[in-house]
């Protein structure tokens, strides 16, 4: 069976045929997130390391620390932080430190940029994943090496110097190129993660079934692991939780092993909450005195003011249970198990002791 094998300094995760999904947590990105972008220009992590524990802690068994930020108003001081080889190179170095030292979760090295690879896995302590490579002739010069150097599995992404096809045989013979230029580099098939790039079905009604078949493909042809970007699927779409719960157990089902996404329900905001306590009372509803926002959210199923698992990842512990990567349930029963309130324990269970 092909497995991955991704470390920590003291923690490992396996990717693999007969294990249980990996979730690889994608919160840390400052990509299309401007407050993130703008603390980082700033050199402040807080909010990095307030994703990193909630991730973890809704279930993601691999972190991805993608350095893509840019500092608009550095730039103006200095023309070097218009490049991203300039910027990237030391973000990732300090992100990864800043990670490492609240966690033991395995990471994901996630830049474009061959510096920042570098200098995130000369920081990283363990086996991190590498994202990513392409069938592009200049990124397999410049990508191979370091995974060949650092001996650490890479995620490979089907596209080439032509582009992203939408035939999906075209993204095979990619991702089969990747995978013999790879082993030139002895750099063997179970360390390579292959992202067949998953398009969004409202745009192309084959979508969900392309990937199916790709993913099948891969595993049973190439004998590779596979990963995709979870939520590309759902794009421009309403209710994109519903396609995503729906998509994740087919794509297991179909063979898939892991999937770069957000293992996090972000909190109700205080906006939203005050705009439905205003609804509830003009509809004539009396709310308990001393309610507090957490009970008033949960009363009227919008979810929680505090971060938890979302949907996507309930969904993914159920298919590992019916695909028995989750032997008797264990997991799944855990997760569904009501916290413990402040001063109260678990119930005991067997008889009560005679005095």
């Amino acid at each position: 069976m092909t497995r991955t094998v991704v470390e920590s300094k003291t923690k490992t995760t396996i990717i693999g045929f007969d294990q249980p999904f990996c979730v690889i947590g994608e919160r840390i990105n400052p990509t299309g997130r401007k407050i993130l972008n703008e603390e980082l220009e700033r050199g402040d992590f807080s909010r990095v390391e307030a994703d990193a524990i909630a991730q973890v802690a809704a279930g993601a068994n691999i972190l991805d620390i993608n350095s893509g930020a840019v500092f608009s108003n550095k730039m103006a001081e200095d023309p070097r932080y218009a490049d991203n080889n300039f910027v990237e190179p030391a973000l990732m170095m300090e992100l990864v430190k800043r990670v490492q030292a609240i966690t033991d979760c395995p990471l994901c090295i996630d830049s474009s940029v061959p510096g920042a690879l570098e200098n995130g896995l000369a920081a990283a302590e363990g086996r991190p994943l590498l994202n990513s490579v392409t069938g592009e002739e200049e990124r397999l010069e410049l990508v191979l090496p370091l995974v060949k150097k650092y001996n650490v599995p890479v995620v490979a992404i089907s596209n080439d110097d032509t582009g992203i096809s939408e035939d999906p045989d075209v993204r095979f013979a990619v991702a089969k190129k990747i995978v013999e230029r790879a082993a030139d580099f002895g750099i063997p098939a179970h360390d390579i993660v292959v992202d067949p790039l998953v398009m969004p079905i409202g745009a192309m009604g084959t979508a969900g079934l392309q990937v199916f078949t790709l993913v099948r493909r891969l595993r049973e042809e190439l004998g590779v692991n596979t990963t995709c970007g979870a939520s590309n699927i759902s794009f421009g779409l309403p209710n994109r939780h519903g396609i995503n719960n729906a998509f994740l157990p087919m794509a297991m089902t179909a063979g898939m092993t892991s999937a770069i996404m957000n293992p996090v329900a972000l909190p109700i905001g205080p906006k939203k909450i005050a705009e439905k306590k205003a609804e509830v009372l003009a509809s004539g509803i009396i709310l308990p005195d001393g309610m507090d926002d957490e009970a008033f959210v949960q009363m009227f199923g919008m979810g929680s003011t505090k971060p938890r698992a979302g949907k996507e990842m309930e969904a993914i512990r159920a298919a590992n249970f019916l695909t028995d990567n989750d032997a008797g349930g264990g997991e799944w029963i855990s997760f569904n198990r009501a916290p413990v309130k402040p001063g109260e324990g678990r119930a005991r269970t067997g008889r009560r002791a005679r005095r």
